[in-house]
């Protein structure tokens, strides 16, 4: 076990969940200090120890760091893309806010290692579509997307001027059948598995052939944390990486699930979410991950299918 003393805030939300399960595995439950503002999820509970926490307040955030002698923090506190588009200003101010405290909490601290993740939300319309690279023009259009742009910014800001190890990854969609999503664009990839197992039916906020970067959650946890491993010479992007797995769009996942359940049938009527998607990638080139520390996803879309209907 390592000596390391861990901070995981945003604990109950889709990827929380499970990234505190899987560090608590790797560090020792009681070396993993699991926060987030909402009661603790059942899926953690009895399984170390659990603080209410508002990142915002920086001077209680502060406290906590010192007490509990953290060396990592992981924050996945966040307002995302279709949550973010009814209140921007509210998304600006808790995405921006909550990262600033951190990283100058982690400079004046000298926290060993920060994790923030970013997202395909940064890429915009005016971004190359398919396998979008890893330097491109970026202008999102969201909110969400903006406000991680220009916390990729900050991330390597506060790297090269004040030597703060904080390393990010753009996640694609996620998919995951512990949590359940928390008002993203590509939630329909996992509401589908739901809807097709209790329902057979499914409509999907998203026209039938929009493509978007996909990842099933195992992927996107054991990815964090292999970044997180990762000596820090190996890290040559301290803004985000790319990071990719699959792409499909929602008549392909469809196609799929109907081996599983004959009878399931989709149809389509596109929301405001449609929009959003339109300006994402179809694809992404992760070939930095790949070469700087080793990246290679194991689950496609009909690895994932099957694991997920073993499992909702």
């Amino acid at each position: 076990m390592k000596k390391d003393k861990i901070l995981v805030i945003g604990a109950c939300g889709q990827i929380g969940v499970e990234l505190t399960l899987a560090l608590r595995k790797m560090y020792g439950d009681t070396n993993v200090v699991a926060s987030d503002l909402r009661e603790e999820h059942e899926l953690l509970k009895g399984t170390g120890p659990y603080v209410s926490l508002d990142v915002m307040n920086k001077e209680m955030l502060h406290v906590l760091i010192i007490r509990h002698n953290i060396t990592q923090v992981y924050l996945l506190a966040a307002i995302l893309s279709a949550t973010g588009e009814k209140n921007p200003l509210l998304a600006w101010h808790i995405n921006m806010q909550s990262l600033l405290n951190v990283l100058d909490i982690a400079k004046e601290e000298n926290i060993d290692k920060v994790y923030w993740p970013s997202s395909i939300a940064v890429f915009g319309p005016n971004s190359p579509m398919q396998d979008t690279p890893q330097h491109t023009i970026i202008e999102p259009t969201t909110i969400y997307g903006i406000s991680k742009f220009a916390g990729e910014r900050w991330c390597e800001y506060y790297h090269h001027r004040y030597g703060v190890d904080v390393r990010s990854l753009r996640y694609p969609g996620l998919i995951s059948y512990k949590s359940a999503p928390g008002g993203g664009t590509t939630d329909y990839a996992v509401e589908i598995f739901h809807e097709a197992k209790e329902h057979k039916q499914y409509t999907s906020f998203l026209s039938e052939n929009t493509y978007l970067p996909m990842m099933y959650m195992p992927d996107a946890i054991r990815a964090t944390i292999e970044l997180m491993e990762a000596d820090a010479s190996k890290i040559s992007v301290r803004s985000a990486y790319n990071l990719s797995a699959m792409s499909f769009s929602p008549k392909e996942i469809a196609a799929e699930i109907k081996k599983h359940i004959p009878e399931f049938t989709i149809s389509y009527e596109p929301d405001y979410r449609q929009q959003i998607a339109d300006g994402w990638p179809n694809s992404m080139d992760d070939s930095l991950a790949r070469a700087d520390w080793g990246w290679k996803h194991e689950y496609d879309l009909a690895k994932m299918t099957e694991d997920m209907f073993k499992n909702i």
